[in-house]
């Protein structure tokens, strides 16, 4: 097996990521596929990616993945669970490993025991998957280990008996934007989109990006693609920024309201995020 990453998805600041693939742990022999995919970060599933009866199996397969050089992120079982522990003593000497995801994280404990648990610096990802975990979104964001927060949109709904649309969600969605602009967060990851390809995948990164979201996860490789376009700067946005941009650095401003430096703050971040992603030069 093969597990080296995409060098382009490599490079990227996980804080960046877009397309967050999770992979199921019951089949090692689609890890090299998902590795090598347009994914900017890749989580092996040890929690409801693999059944009962293969968690020792498959844990050990991900930590031999990790130790052989997959960079990848990988998703943990629940505080609660008899697992949780195993899981972390396992991946505690694991070589490579990029990170956690923590799921069904409802206190901003869970986070940090989880953290204190690990090598010092290990970032944790927190899944909020409940209503108790969005009433504690603004203390998750700042518990000390937390990296970033992901919405778990399946299991959010049956806990709650919100439907999928948009409208229903946009509470939690917003709730934890605002969670992570107060932790000082990079822009939440949103939950995936299954089935959706085309134009229905382009729309679902349309709700996530207008909502504040800057990431989404997904179960299919082949979304991969889509979601990175749809979660970057659009050519018309760039086309803005460099304007904007090249009329401030040659004096060419004329006059300035108001919004003037609003916009240029904006126009920067735009210029950024597309030179990450190497759209800037396109």
């Amino acid at each position: 097996m093969s597990p080296f990453r995409n060098q382009r998805a490599a490079a990227l600041p996980a804080r960046l990521s877009r397309s967050v693939l999770l992979v199921g742990a019951s089949d090692p022999s689609t890890f090299p596929a998902a590795l090598a995919s347009e994914a900017d970060s890749v989580i092996f599933d040890i929690e409801d990616g693999l059944p009962e009866e293969q968690k020792a199996e498959g844990r050990s397969a991900v930590v031999e993945a990790i130790n052989e050089g997959a960079g990848a992120w990988v998703r943990i079982n629940d505080i609660t669970s008899d697992h949780w522990r195993e899981d972390l003593e396992a991946l505690a000497e694991a070589k490579n490993l990029r990170g956690l995801l923590l799921t069904k994280t409802e206190h901003p404990d869970h986070i940090t025991r989880t953290a204190m648990m690990m090598p010092a610096g290990t970032p944790v990802i927190a899944l909020i998957e409940s209503a108790v975990g969005l009433v504690n979104a603004n203390d998750i964001a700042r518990a000390p280990g937390v990296f970033r927060l992901a919405f778990g949109v399946g299991d959010f709904r049956r806990d709650t008996g919100a439907s999928d649309d948009p409208m229903a969600l946009a509470y939690a969605r917003s709730v934890l934007v605002v969670a992570s602009r107060v932790g000082l967060l990079p822009g939440p990851i949103d939950g995936p989109s299954v089935g959706a390809h085309g134009d229905d995948l382009a729309e679902a990164c349309r709700i996530t990006q207008s909502m504040g979201m800057t990431g989404k996860l997904t179960l299919d490789p082949n979304q991969t693609d889509g979601i990175n376009v749809g979660l970057a700067p659009s050519e018309q946005e760039i086309a803005w920024a460099r304007e904007l941009i090249e009329k401030f650095e040659t004096g060419a401003t004329g006059s300035m309201d108001g919004s003037y430096l609003p916009r240029l703050a904006r126009a920067r971040k735009v210029s950024d995020l597309a030179k990450t992603y190497g759209l800037w030069n396109r």
